[in-house]
């Protein structure tokens, strides 16, 4: 379904995410990759977040949400790269021992949606007449 509804909206928000671990090292493959996915998927379900395509690769991850209007973009990469830093370097000691923090600082965000620019903005100019 296209659009989901809360009490007071009817929203579908989408973003494209992407972050790297600190200094862009390749440490996301075997074990570790297969863990932070893991987690990526129970952090999101914990917050009701929906996880529509995720490609992690050894030096960055790719994720596309949908998520509700109360979260900002910055909560829901804080939520996921938190969790996630936390845990990773719990459990597995080379994380630890190779980097000062799990993630960057930075990230990437883009909303994406089934329509585009022109179209909203042509909407949007044709409601002035009516």
């Amino acid at each position: 379904m296209r659009w989901k509804t809360s009490a007071t909206a009817v929203y579908n928000l989408s973003y494209h995410l992407i972050w790297c671990p600190k200094y862009r090292r390749p440490v996301l493959v075997g074990e570790i990759a297969d863990r932070l996915d893991e987690l990526l998927k129970q952090k999101a379900k914990e917050l009701e977040i929906e996880i529509v395509e995720t490609n992690i690769m050894s030096d960055h991850v790719h994720l596309f949400v949908k998520t509700k209007p109360i979260y900002a973009p910055q909560f829901v990469v804080g939520q996921l790269k938190g969790y996630t830093s936390r845990l990773l370097r719990q459990e597995f000691g080379s994380l630890r021992s190779r980097l000062p923090t799990l993630w960057t600082r930075s990230y990437y965000v883009d909303s994406v949606g089934k329509l585009n620019e022109y179209t909203i903005r042509k909407y949007i100019e044709e409601q002035k007449g009516k």
